[in-house]
């Protein structure tokens, strides 16, 4: 048999021989085929809707999925530089650390846990006071009369070796005297009596720290005293960046903690602890230091990042070193170099702008190149 009877189109050129040379056709179907051919058209584009329907299910899952924090981004922005988890390059190797640049989600490095904060803690103190007491720019405040016991308290806690500014009974500071007092020179004393002048006593008002913790989500935060030279009071950093980017979204706050030094009744002059500031776009916050905290920062730094100027805020606890001021300004400066690479060198250099020379360093660093360090020890510091 031929090879070509063993097909099925050929099938009918079999019958015709077996009948005498009549072939037998196959009955006509016009309608079937073109119906065919169109539910088969039908099911290709069922097919191609369904494989794209599932991509775009696994593409929202996937967004949804990278949403995810434990810390909330705001709608509409972007995720830029720290976008995604930093490289462990970025954190200090001792401590902790944590950053937000921008108004992303807060970036946290490794070793988080709640640990003694020190004078970071003045940070809410001030939060809560200018939250209760709103000041305009311009505007200095009610008038705080100060008293026998503070005057004495004072005196108690200057021979404890704590930070504090001489005061007299019957010496008046305004609430931005008071509020420049707590935050440049890290005044223990003020705290107290700030704490007391807004919540009526220290008990209270610290109640009402925890309880603004709360409500910011600082859920390893405790907070036992106005200015934390109790190491009862302790964070995280993480923790931390949150009520630092609060403070600063307070005109009064960013502009004090921007001021290298203020001028009080009694006191004098008295100078802002953050040596850093004016310097390689460092425009805050606040220093702090004691035996148990080590070396801590919290930093706002406005730098140009992917050709914007972009605030970068962060804070860094537990820096070891002899020098413990110096030790957290050090590690802090080093992680905005880190985070902003070499784009930093394009903004232009604010000691210029305030009249400082470029100078060179003495460890041969290129001029410009922040010296932290170098600052800091240049006068001893009581434990802030």
């Amino acid at each position: 048999m031929s090879l070509a009877y063993r097909k099925p189109h050929t099938c009918w050129q079999r019958h015709a021989a077996l009948n005498g040379g009549v072939t037998y056709r196959e009955p006509a179907r016009p309608a079937t085929r073109p119906i065919r051919i169109r539910w088969i058209r039908v099911a290709g584009l069922l097919v191609v809707v369904a494989a794209i329907a599932a991509l775009g299910h696994q593409l929202l899952a996937s967004l949804s999925s990278t949403a995810e924090s434990p810390v909330d981004v705001p709608r509409g922005e972007h995720r830029g530089v720290l976008g995604e988890a930093p490289p462990s390059t970025v954190w200090p190797a001792s401590g902790q650390a944590a950053v937000q640049v921008g108004q992303l989600q807060v970036q946290a490095g490794p070793n988080q846990h709640p640990a003694p904060i020190a004078s970071v803690a003045k940070v809410m103190t001030a939060y809560l006071v200018l939250r209760d007491h709103p000041l305009a720019p311009g505007q200095d405040g009610p008038t705080i009369t100060l008293t026998e016991a503070d005057a004495a308290d004072t005196d108690r806690r200057r021979r404890q070796q704590e930070s504090v500014v001489p005061i007299a009974a019957g010496e008046q500071l305004t609430q931005r005297q008071a509020l420049q007092a707590l935050l440049l020179p890290s005044a223990n004393n003020i705290a107290a009596i700030l704490a007391r002048w807004d919540g009526g006593s220290a008990d209270r008002f610290v109640a009402r720290m925890n309880a603004t913790a709360r409500s910011l989500g600082m859920t390893h935060t405790r907070y036992t005293d106005p200015s934390g030279y109790d190491d009862a009071t302790v964070s995280t950093a993480a923790d931390q960046v949150r009520i630092v980017d609060r403070a600063m979204r307070l005109p009064v706050f960013a502009s004090i903690v921007a001021t290298p030094s203020a001028t009080l009744p009694v006191a004098g002059t008295v100078h802002n602890t953050n040596t850093l500031l004016g310097h390689d776009g460092f425009v805050g916050v606040k220093t702090g230091s004691t035996a148990a905290a080590g070396g801590c920062f919290a930093f706002r730094v406005i730098s140009w990042i992917d050709g914007k100027r972009t605030p970068i805020t962060g804070v860094v606890l537990g820096q070891p070193g002899h020098d413990q001021i110096a030790a957290g300004l050090a590690a802090a400066d080093a992680m905005v170099d880190r985070i902003a690479g070499h784009s930093r060198a394009a903004m232009p250099d604010l000691r210029e702008r305030h009249g400082f020379p470029r100078l060179p360093s003495s460890s041969g660093a290129p001029a410009g190149a922040p010296r932290s360090a170098q600052a800091a020890r240049s006068r001893a510091r009581s434990p802030t």
